[in-house]
């Protein structure tokens, strides 16, 4: 494939050759879903197709993960492009004749649709890998969803032979019609930390209370406590979450049990949020030692940093869209997700692009059990990530 005329309509037909293959892909991924690090079966899918597109690659790398390496026709800088393969534990129920073969597990994240448009971009990319300059990394990432997979694979040295300059990623959006993509300025995902809480009490007779040290009521009291972290101690300019997904105590009717278990979450896309909300929750449940005269134990866990787009790739990659599609491209504000990307976009500059997913007439959703992206976007996101990558590394 020559791109001497017009890249445009070269990257267009060599991805609209493939297409087909690539849906017959996707659909057979999404039948096999399997969680993180444990995509035995997706992982020899896509070393399948990289071996019979000619692409050296590795697998074994952060256990279950694939890296596969074109080279340009002549030297230039190392850029990444990653997917995540993991889907989630969730029954589906789309109705959909290549559906889930595995009960209770299910791609409701849409990963499927981010290994197969990677295995498009590589198919496209090592045709035109003579007229670009230096390497193509590509990282097939186990264990998104879990938070573990990118950092096992930075332990396995993803980051190098050879190292990686700058990297680029990709996620589908059920709230952005196909067709369309995205992109937002600076931090776009949030910093993604827990909190568990081990409320110690004493435990007793429901009928005599006030022999007890109730760890139930001053859980209950402490979450309403956590809700004035983020309205009352980081500031209003600096968004952030601190949400309670579980309070877990007690066994029956008429016994106040010994201990409760609190468990949160904290998203912020600020260093000072973050401090700040870490700091208050720990004072917050010092004090009820005090007042409730419950000894709280706080286990705070980080988790990963917020995902920062560095405009020395967003620009030239926002550029390279438009080129290859015109004006179909919007800026959005920054989401309170997480996502482990932000681990490699910690080392070099990146970009995560949002690739619309919706079909006509449907109001789906992210991690939902009925989700259904439409297909097209496979194509589409083969050419956009396709394009970037030949203007990063012109």
């Amino acid at each position: 494939m020559s791109l001497a005329n017009d890249p445009t309509v070269a990257i267009r037909d060599a991805t609209r050759r493939i297409e087909p293959a690539l849906i017959e892909i996707r659909r057979d991924i999404h039948a096999h879903p399997e969680l993180g690090f444990e995509e035995v079966r997706t992982a020899g899918v896509v070393a399948r197709e990289l071996t019979r597109l000619g692409i050296s690659h590795q697998t074994g790398i952060g256990r279950t993960g694939v890296v596969g390496l074109i080279e340009g026709g002549r030297p230039g800088p190392v850029l990444a492009i990653r997917a995540d393969m993991d889907a989630l534990p969730i029954e589906e129920k789309s109705g959909l004749p290549f559906a889930s073969t595995k009960p209770g597990l299910m791609h409701a994240c849409g990963h499927d649709i981010h290994t197969t448009t990677l295995l498009g971009v590589a198919a496209v990319l090592k045709e035109i890998a003579p007229q670009f300059a230096g390497t193509v990394k590509l990282v097939f990432q186990p264990a998104e969803e879990g938070i573990g997979g990118m950092q096992a694979m930075i332990a396995d040295g993803v980051m190098d032979a050879p190292g990686i300059d700058l990297a680029l990623a990709f996620h589908n959006h059920p709230e952005m019609p196909v067709g369309t993509f995205g992109y937002v300025h600076g931090a776009c995902l949030a910093a993604s930390d827990r909190f568990d809480i081990v409320v110690r009490g004493k435990s007793g007779h429901a009928a005599y209370p006030h022999t007890t040290i109730d760890p139930l009521v001053a859980a209950a009291m402490l979450v309403a406590q956590l809700q004035t972290v983020v309205s009352r101690e980081v500031r209003p300019t600096q968004p952030a979450v601190v949400t309670v997904g579980a309070i877990q105590g007690g066994t029956t009717y008429n016994i106040i049990p010994d201990t409760c278990l609190i468990k949160g979450t904290v998203r912020t896309l600020h260093e000072e949020a973050r401090d700040i909300a870490e700091g208050a929750i720990k004072r917050l449940a010092a004090g009820m030692l005090e007042g409730m005269r419950v000894a709280c134990e706080v286990d705070y866990r980080r988790g990963v940093p917020p995902l920062r787009n560095d405009e020395r790739v967003l620009a030239p990659a926002i550029a390279a869209v438009r080129n290859q599609f015109g004006d179909v491209v919007s800026e959005f504000e920054a989401s309170l997700g997480g996502e482990d990307f932000a681990l490699m976009a910690d080392l070099v500059p990146s970009f995560q692009l949002r690739v619309g997913s919706s079909q006509p007439g449907r109001n789906d959703r992210l991690h939902n059990s009925a989700y259904q992206p439409d297909e097209r976007c496979i194509g589409l996101g083969v050419q956009a990530l396709s394009r970037a990558a030949l203007e990063l590394l012109a």
